[in-house]
């Protein structure tokens, strides 16, 4: 039975973070297994390199070591984390000839930023070898604090490689807008519209939140972020925040995705003939006003209109802020749903009509007490014939 490892062997462990190498750079390792094309190496930290099979053949093609055996082997290169080896002893020629090939199959390889220069970054490569970045080509966006790169190990691509190596130019940019277009490549396959997708606040602005759904970013215009209006985007989501959104544009020609965090609530227009009946009574604000009327919310997410003539109550009136304020507290009486369209119409509550019957014992009324019809120009004339 295999012993139980120690609280501070267990916290040893996982205190390992993979290191770094510079080309060249001379590794003392062991074989941790072998396949039928490369063989892996312990590099401590739980993590592994591995280097081609065909290094460790013999003339007759027996392969000459076995897993547990020790290797020297250089680093070469990095890509997504693996990183390839090389048993040959790696002088400064062959370090110029795998700089050259790098640059002629665009091999991404591991350069660290040396410090900031005139136009951008002298790059470390290796104990040999140096290159320079432009400003532009360090990042996909621009940064003005240069802390954030000095120091540190990125995976570049060379751009540019003249006079035997002297001149080498990097360029870290390519290499993010490479990773991001095979991501978008990926994402095409899976991403649909109408699907949900769980993501992360990345920036806040005005207009919307940028969400990043798996390594690619989408918007989520204010106007999708709830049913009713939002007054400040800024203080309902935060960098960081996680949510789940539903697609409702795909734009992979320029690269837009558009999301909706709305849409995964219940729609309040789907209840809205059971809650607002025709002829009931609610409290609602304005929210609006227009030239032809103001907008009231009953509700998140629920406006009715109501027109500028139910406002004016005999009087002339231009606008409606000409007897309303914005946020007024009114009530008002549904007078009309058309649910599809998501359209109510609204009076103020007192302004309702007369009864139809009343009206014509009125008009009954007023027309019992109406004086005698003199009748047409004929009979004025047989009426003055008989008093003749």
């Amino acid at each position: 039975m295999e012993e139980e490892k120690s609280f501070a062997e267990l916290l040893d462990e996982t205190s390992l973070t993979p290191r770094h190498y510079s080309v060249g750079e001379k590794v003392d390792t062991t074989v941790v297994k072998i396949t039928s094309e490369w063989i892996f190496l312990d590099l401590g930290a739980k993590s592994e390199g591995y280097l081609d099979k065909k290094e460790l053949l013999d003339d007759e093609g027996n392969l000459t070591v076995k897993e547990g055996d020790p290797v020297t082997a250089y680093f070469l290169s990095s890509k997504h984390g693996e990183k390839l080896f090389t048993t040959k002893l790696l002088t400064r020629k062959s370090v110029d000839d795998y700089l050259f090939n790098a640059y002629k199959k665009q091999i991404p390889l591991e350069a660290t930023v040396e410090k900031e220069i005139k136009g951008g970054f002298a790059i470390k490569i290796s104990a040999n070898a140096a290159g320079f970045c432009p400003y532009s080509q360090i990042d996909t966006k621009k940064n003005d604090d240069v802390a954030l790169y000095i120091g540190k190990k990125f995976d570049f691509m060379i751009i540019e490689y003249a006079e035997n190596g002297r001149t080498i130019v990097l360029s870290r940019r390519l290499l993010l807008e490479k990773i991001e277009q095979e991501k978008i490549k990926a994402l095409k396959g899976s991403l649909q519209k109408g699907m949900l997708v769980h993501g992360v606040v990345k920036a806040v602005r005005n207009f919307g939140a940028f969400v990043d759904i798996g390594g690619i970013q989408a918007l989520l215009p204010v106007s999708e972020m709830a049913w009713g209006r939002v007054q400040d985007a800024k203080a309902l989501y935060f960098p960081g925040d996680k949510i789940e959104a539903k697609i409702i544009n795909l734009d992979w020609e320029n690269e837009r995705i558009t999301l909706s965090f709305k849409d995964t609530l219940p729609d309040p227009w789907n209840e809205i003939g059971n809650k607002y009946p025709e002829g009931s009574i609610h409290k609602g604000q304005v929210s609006r006003l227009t030239d032809f009327g103001a907008f009231v919310t009953l509700e998140a997410g629920v406006d009715g209109l109501l027109h500028i003539s139910k406002l004016a109550r005999g009087k002339k009136i231009k606008h409606s802020r000409d007897v309303l304020s914005p946020d007024a507290q009114l009530e008002v009486r549904i007078e009309k749903i058309d649910q599809p369209n998501k359209r109510i119409s609204l009076d103020l509550a007192g302004n309702e009509k007369e009864n139809p019957a009343n009206e014509k014992e009125e008009l009954k009324g007023y027309m019992a007490k109406a004086p005698e019809m003199m009748g047409t120009l004929g009979d004025v004339f047989k009426k003055s014939r008989k008093k003749r």
